[in-house]
């Protein structure tokens, strides 16, 4: 009887934008006074992060709609420039045929969480961080030799403009004062922490890009998001913007702070953390779930408002994950390239399961949020099985791979960021192959990379692998890897003359934050010279392996697979005869490389962990025969597997 009663109490209560748009909509989110309003009318913000580019866009509605019924009010997200714009002028809001094109269409993402009866919080950046690569900035703008990162530079400027032009009035029509849900825009993104002692942020910059939102008649409440206990107002310019904090504990500490930088305005925590993500070769990140409630009350009886960073966190697929680096870049020891999985053991699930943190929250707001608008039930989970394992039936070795590839010739080794190919915008992800061809080799014969590696490198000598195998974290100390300076291997212990080397370079993933010096970077081979026996070596093909889907599905050369390890493609196939359900594909018994879903890449997977089985969303699978590719880098396996549930194991 209780729960028929709560069923009807909730039926007859408003919706929330039958709440806040009743009798017309005259303004929208304002924070001149200490608490907000919109359309005149009292809120506190209940938000939850979800980006649309990490969750495929089938899955939207179950994700926001999960949102909505644990009572939060509202959904941010940030605004991927590096996906919507892969080439200069070149722009995909969801029909501009790239692999992501799916991920892509923000207008409907926009539309459906209105419909979920959320509000919008936008985040366009242009710097994002997000553990994003390259913290959404696209690759090619590294190819403008003067360019200054996040500044009033025009060269970069010009480039942020070109790229508003095209995505802001989608926004603008979208605004709530338009009867759309987005009411608030944040500026840049965390600026503060770029200061240092050869920077002071530069608020100039910052203006200008208000400018360039007022110009696109953006009306909506503008904002910053800061570390405000440790950097201040250096990010933000507090006469133009509301100030946010972004914290992962003590609330009261950072609301003090933006008392102090903007008294008698609302507090709100734009990025309240309720865990963390993963790199590679660490632990599996989690908090407590009991922590996270107590902070989140504290917030609410302050009183202030959330965005819980992530509420879903979802995947970076392909090779669109970010990556940390705790020095400089050009030493690369310090780089820590972050997981596929960007699940950030968050309230719900990578998968969209329900945790105990996503329950405590919604007892929270069942009884704190004001006012009490009507909520859907939690949807049914999304149902996953766990495949029959696939036998590996065809490969291609890596030697074949790289032959029939297209060559670019360059006299010194580039970074693929400066590749002439896409039109002249270099190469953004993937691997980049340098041969060497006619090498006349001693016995005894060694090859050293003076400087560092960006960020991992396979060594072939005549199609044969040398490098050694990544076995366990401990590994990424060895020769191949990011962490070790002038390392030097063994090609022959005989003679060779005629041979081939192939130096296959992977990108695994740009930096997504830090200073303004960490954003020159580029992948490859590029720091300091290649040396054999005391000389440099010259004159190299340049081989991009960018794995786009239709090179992929262009490959011919397929081989019947014959147990062999070597590195290189190998090709197994799953059928469903029925409706497709959601899985995890377990790479226990693989080493490290990608997995590639009908012509798809879902992404990384390395032995190291944490991580180890890529989550594939239902959508991507096709009733009937599907196709698995895997690029496994050392060793492969002679099948696939899958489970129902992610597993985190660190070697």
């Amino acid at each position: 009887m209780a729960l028929a009663r709560n069923i009807l109490e909730n039926n007859a209560l408003p919706t929330l934008y039958e709440y806040y748009t009743s009798g017309g909509i005259q303004s929208g989110l304002n924070a001149d006074q200490k608490f907000f309003t919109l359309n005149e009318k009292n809120i506190t913000l209940y938000s939850g992060a979800m980006h649309y580019f990490r969750t495929p866009k089938e899955l939207w509605r179950d994700r926001l709609r999960k949102m909505r019924a644990a009572g939060l009010n509202a959904v941010e997200t940030y605004v991927s420039w590096n996906l919507h714009e892969p080439r200069p002028g070149t722009f995909d809001f969801g029909n501009g045929g790239t692999d992501m094109e799916d991920f892509l269409d923000i207008e409907t993402f926009l539309k459906t969480a209105q419909e979920e009866d959320l509000l919008v919080i936008l985040r366009p950046g242009p710097y994002i961080c997000a553990e994003w690569e390259f913290g959404g900035f696209p690759s090619w703008l590294l190819r403008n030799k003067d360019i200054k990162f996040r500044t009033s530079d025009s060269t970069y400027l010009d480039a942020v403009k070109r790229f508003f032009n095209a995505f802001l009035p989608i926004i603008a029509a979208l605004q709530f004062i338009n009867g759309g849900p987005v009411i608030a825009v944040q500026v840049e993104n965390e600026y503060g922490s770029t200061g240092s002692n050869t920077f002071v942020p530069d608020k100039q910059y910052l203006k200008e890009l208000r400018q360039m939102y007022i110009n696109h008649n953006i009306t909506a409440l503008l904002t910053t998001a800061d570390g405000v206990d440790s950097f201040g107002d250096a990010g933000t310019i507090p006469d133009l913007f509301l100030i946010t904090a972004n914290f992962g504990g003590d609330p009261k500490s950072a609301f003090d702070t933006l008392e102090k930088l903007q008294p008698g305005r609302p507090k709100m925590a734009m990025e309240f953390y309720p865990g963390w993500f993963d790199h590679w070769g660490e632990q599996h990140e989690t908090t407590s779930a009991t922590d996270l409630a107590t902070n989140l009350e504290s917030i609410i009886k302050y009183p202030g408002s959330f965005n819980i960073y992530m509420f879903h966190g979802g995947t970076s697929f392909g090779f669109l994950n970010g990556a940390n680096i705790n020095n400089g870049l050009t030493d690369n020891s310090g780089f820590q390239p972050d997981t596929t999985s960007y699940d950030y053991d968050a309230p719900l699930t990578e998968a969209g399961d329900y945790t105990k943190k996503y329950n405590l929250i919604k007892d929270i707001l069942s009884v704190e949020a004001s006012p009490q608008t009507r909520l859907p039930e939690m949807p049914e989970l999304v149902p996953r099985k766990a495949y029959p394992n696939i036998s590996i039936t065809q490969h291609i070795p890596l030697k074949i791979l790289i032959d029939n590839s297209k060559s670019y010739f360059y006299n010194k080794t580039m970074p693929m960021e400066l590749i002439d190919i896409n039109n002249g915008t270099g190469q953004s992800f993937g691997y980049i192959v340098y041969r060497k061809e006619n090498l006349n080799l001693s016995a005894g014969a060694k090859i050293t990379f003076t400087g560092h590696i960006f960020d991992s490198v396979l060594v072939l000598l005549n199609g044969q692998q040398l490098s050694p195998v990544l076995k366990t974290k401990d590994d990424l100390n060895q020769f191949g890897f990011y962490r070790l300076g002038n390392s030097e291997l063994n090609l022959t212990e005989t003679k060779l003359e005629n041979a081939t080397l192939d130096l296959i370079v992977e990108n695994w993933g740009r930096v997504n934050y830090g200073g303004l010096t960490q954003y020159y970077q580029f992948k490859g081979l590029w720091d300091g010279e290649i040396v054999i026996d005391g000389k440099n070596l010259t004159d190299w093909k340049h081989i991009p392996l960018e794995f786009q889907k239709s090179w992929t599905q262009s490959q011919q050369d397929w081989q019947l697979f014959n147990n062999t390890i070597e590195p290189g493609l190998f090709r197994g196939y799953f059928f469903e005869s029925s409706t497709p359900k959601d899985t995890y594909i377990d790479m226990r018994s693989w080493k490290k490389g990608i997995v590639i879903v009908n012509g798809f890449v879902l992404g990384r997977y390395a032995r190291i962990g944490p991580q180890q089985c890529l989550y594939l969303p239902a959508p991507f699978i096709k009733q009937g025969t599907n196709e698995v590719i895997v690029f496994e880098h050392f060793e492969a396996s002679h099948s696939i597997a899958f489970s129902t549930e992610q597993i985190w194991e660190s070697l």
